[in-house]
């Protein structure tokens, strides 16, 4: 069942503070649009924690428009931006730009303590240049394997890379935890707080009426590297399949910024009857969508945890995923991109109503709401300011 358990958080590394009982100088790093949504319920418990906690924000704009409506959604307001994003940008140079203009950012924040998250280029170039000047780093939704490089690309290579860099690792789940005591990290330094992104979720969703669900509406996203080019045609190719066999589907693609993504889903399903291309949309009216559908198709690792809460079925367009939780329990299946996968694994879900209400059941395995509260007292404790080790996270199951 859902609870906590306080043995998994026995045990902190301390952080050294230059001024002992003095606030913790904290400096949030975030680039996309996920760490953003996802950082916003840890950021608003830090920044009114003044006595605590001395909190600033850099946005590195890896992406320029999804963050800035991420920003707007939370109303954050960044201290720096480093207007990072350049069109077609290549990850090296994106890489780049970030580590040589952190350093500017460093030198005049002086943390304390540097918090990235996840995987993004932006997580392991701010956690780079942040231990470069030997500045320790926190790492939120640390643990996460899908024990493959390719899969994603680079956000698996990334993580990996963070976990090396960071002195506190916030691991969302037990199963992540487990993946980085495998590898050697102390235990001390990892604490299983459950997913900053649910409290985000149940966040929102508290001043927002309920969706009007259509019976038969499928959503679809799709952006990882690893999908561009054939794998977005084979996904368009099982869309309209299904599209033309059934008079009662509806099927609403919301397409990434990308142009690998987005413009060739616009030109393989443009005019293709029941499906409907959409831009992208801010994160409320995504849950909206998300607590609408009847199933989801998606890359995304953000929505599988988002679909497990809300008991909603997922098809994950990967061969491989690092929150095995929803596989697990149900809530999702991994079918590639292959067409007659997708099309198959929709067409059994339709025919067998007791494996779809199994999927459809919300579980609370990446988190309870209660992640950002949990990561705030950490950081008390270890900053040695004030409160005592929360129980750790533990998934329903």
């Amino acid at each position: 069942m859902c609870g906590a358990d306080a043995g998994l958080n026995a045990g902190l590394v301390p952080l050294p503070r230059r001024a002992a009982g003095a606030p913790l100088a904290v400096l949030a790093v975030v680039g996309t649009r996920p760490e953003a949504i996802k950082l916003a319920p840890l950021l608003a418990l830090l920044a009114a924690d003044a006595a605590h906690f001395a909190l600033r924000i850099c946005a590195t704009a890896q992406q320029r428009d999804l963050l800035d409506l991420a920003l707007l959604d939370f109303t954050l307001v960044p201290d720096y931006d480093l207007d990072c994003m350049r069109p077609d940008q290549s990850l090296n140079a994106l890489t780049a730009r970030v580590v040589e203009r952190m350093d500017a950012v460093l030198e005049d924040a002086r943390p304390e303590l540097v918090i990235v998250h996840g995987d993004t280029t932006t997580a392991l170039a701010a956690g780079l240049a942040a231990s470069h000047r030997r500045v320790p780093v926190a790492h939120v939704e640390a643990g996460l394997r899908s024990f493959d490089p390719a899969q994603p690309f680079p956000e698996e290579t990334n993580r990996v890379l963070i976990d090396r860099l960071a002195t506190l690792h916030f691991a969302p789940t037990p199963q992540a935890r487990a993946n980085l005591l495998a590898e050697g990290l102390p235990a001390a330094g990892v604490h299983v707080t459950g997913n900053t992104g649910i409290d985000a979720l149940f966040r929102v969703l508290a001043g927002r009426p309920p969706p009007v669900a259509q019976e038969r509406r499928l959503l679809v996203t799709c952006h990882r590297r690893e999908n561009l080019g054939a794998g977005v045609a084979a996904l368009c190719a099982a869309l309209a399949t299904l599209a033309a066999e059934d008079p009662g589907l509806a099927i609403d693609f919301v397409t990434h910024p990308n142009p690998q993504a987005g413009a060739a889903a616009r030109a393989a399903l443009a005019g293709v009857p029941r499906v409907a291309l959409r831009a992208p949309l801010a994160y409320g009216p995504m849950l909206d969508a998300l607590r609408g559908a009847w199933l989801v198709l998606t890359d995304s690792g953000g929505l599988q945890e988002e679909c497990a809460t809300l008991g909603v079925p997922v098809l994950v367009l990967r061969e491989r995923t690092e929150r095995p939780e929803g596989i697990a329990a149900g809530n999702a299946e991994l079918v590639g991109t292959d067409p007659d996968r997708i099309v198959g694994a929709v067409r059994a879900l339709a025919a067998d109503p007791a494996r779809r209400a199994r999927a459809a059941t919300p579980r609370a395995l990446y988190g309870d709401g209660a992640a950002a509260p949990r990561i705030a007292a950490l950081l008390r404790v270890a900053a040695g300011v004030a409160g005592t080790l929360p129980a750790a996270f533990v998934p329903a199951r």
